[in-house]
């Protein structure tokens, strides 16, 4: 099976093509912006025509879409989320190598949930921001393309190479900054929010099933558990044997700074993060994964401790 990769550089995209090469069935093609990768091509800014001359030559069975991006404004996430995917799809219906799409989407398509339900497919999609629009938009023009398509919407990715920027990666920056320093006590805003996260390693697995299937639509890829970024911190904290005390800030819905030790005395130049995080799903979020179940034969194998343990291991390599 000839396999195209598009954002094989990418967070989760690196870890599915790792995956993909572990197939000896699978001949593997990476597309990106990137030196590294076997074409260079920007869906942001390139014509369908010219990705449909490539896809002619290449003639893959399937290709995959890892590319996007989570940060920036309207207009950047616009063009790298939803015009980008509507060039792959043009190039796709005017290809004649018939090739199945797999689209990664995101679980922020879906916006604010109420706090204890699990999300399900036919949830009706109310993103929170600009990220979450981007991606719906995207996730629409896939289903109305008339392609052999599967757009997975994963939930909150984790594990190795988590990006510094996640809850998860700042979790474990400012804990290494504190072991770093000797700090007993480590203070931070916003660990009341709860998450679906789910490895990284498991959604390469579930990229890799949605290829094989015959599965079309919508499918969450998440471990159907929601866990509170408080809980989240305790065990990051034991997996780092840092004995210093977690201190949860009561801060409000808004701009918000970690803060180790004790609070700083001169000004703070430091660039606030959004509360609770960029996602725009309010407090809660929590997959239904009962359909990856029954049309993929997939569930999560690896637990968050795990997930964990390889994010701390990263960071502690910093100190």
């Amino acid at each position: 099976m000839r396999v195209l990769l598009i954002g094989a550089n990418g967070y989760l995209g690196r870890f599915v093509a790792e995956r993909l090469l572990a197939d000896p069935a699978v001949q593997l093609t990476a597309l990106g912006r990137g030196d590294d990768a076997d074409v260079r091509f920007d869906l942001a800014t390139g014509s369908p025509g010219a990705l449909t001359r490539f896809l002619d030559a290449v003639h893959p069975g399937v290709v995959i879409n890892c590319a996007g991006a989570t940060r920036g404004g309207a207009r950047e996430l616009t063009r790298h989320n939803t015009v980008a995917v509507a060039t792959v799809c043009e190039a796709l219906r005017r290809s004649g190598c018939g090739a199945r799409l797999v689209q990664i989407g995101c679980g922020a398509e879906y916006g604010p949930s109420q706090p204890g339900s699990s999300t399900a497919e036919d949830a009706v999609p109310r993103p929170g921001g600009p990220y979450g629009v981007s991606k719906l938009a995207a996730t629409e023009l896939v289903l109305g393309s008339g392609l052999d398509a599967v757009v997975l919407r994963v939930f909150s990715p984790a594990g190795p190479g988590t990006p510094a920027g996640s809850p998860l990666g700042r979790l474990a920056e400012a804990m290494r900054r504190a072991m770093q320093s000797g700090d007993g006590e480590l203070k931070l805003g916003g660990l009341g929010v709860q998450r679906d996260f789910v490895d990284v390693r498991d959604v390469a697995r579930a990229v890799h099933a949605a290829s094989l299937s015959a599965a079309q639509g919508v499918i969450n890829i998440g471990s159907g558990r929601a866990v509170r970024l408080r809980d989240a911190a305790a065990v990051l904290a034991r997996v780092a044997g840092y004995g210093g005390a977690l201190h949860e800030l009561d801060t409000p819905p808004g701009p918000l700074r970690p803060t180790i030790g004790h609070p700083r005395t001169e000004p703070d130049h430091t660039p606030p993060v959004a509360y609770p995080y960029p996602d725009g799903c309010g407090s809660w979020q929590q997959a239904d994964v009962r359909t990856a179940r029954d049309r993929l034969g997939w569930r999560p194998r690896i637990n968050l401790e795990e997930s964990l343990a390889d994010i701390w291991m990263e960071a502690a390599c910093r100190i």
